[in-house]
């Protein structure tokens, strides 16, 4: 898989990804956000990764793709997976890349595929209430608001929002 953006390269993940794969995951937003998501060793992650790696070839899912700028440093993913409503889209970019509008840039050259591959015409797309951040990537990318409150998020009761894409009118 390979999607070029004017600043970003979306693609498959290659073993030799492990040590960017366990650097991202270590930022306090990936602690705070999706901890689940966190990797204390390079070990964790490269386990991790070869379990996503065959993930992906089982047409199962989750399918990561990792989030590359234009001179290859490895900047954070973009995901699809399958959740409780459905198919669901995620993504995190390493902090010290925030605030340049990859995780928008990413998501919407993502979102294409990610209805192709899973063969539906509506993703979700889960965040904590205090998340700001990641609210106004989805709606950057066409996402409609469609419930805040507590729910469930990774087994505990959170506030959250969920978005659902596309708008209503759109599909």
């Amino acid at each position: 898989m390979r999607i070029e953006t004017a600043r970003l390269l979306i693609t498959d993940l290659r073993e030799d990804m492990a040590e960017d794969l366990w650097r991202n995951s270590l930022d306090e937003d990936n602690r705070r956000f999706v901890p689940d998501e966190v990797f204390e060793t390079l070990g964790d992650a490269q386990q991790v990764l070869s379990s996503l790696m065959a993930a992906a070839q089982t047409g199962d899912g989750p399918f990561v793709y990792p989030v590359l700028t234009r001179q290859g440093d490895n900047v954070g993913y973009v995901q699809l997976c399958m959740a409780e409503r459905g198919w669901e889209v995620g993504y995190h970019i390493a902090k010290p890349c925030t605030g340049r509008g990859y995780a928008t840039e990413a998501l919407g050259a993502f979102l294409p595929f990610a209805l192709d591959k899973a063969g539906v015409c509506s993703l979700d797309g889960i965040v904590l209430e205090e998340n700001a951040a990641s609210q106004r990537v989805l709606e950057k990318c066409g996402f409609e608001l469609e419930f805040k409150g507590t729910a469930l998020y990774q087994g505990e009761p959170r506030a959250l929002r969920r978005y659902v894409w596309p708008r209503k009118g759109m599909a």
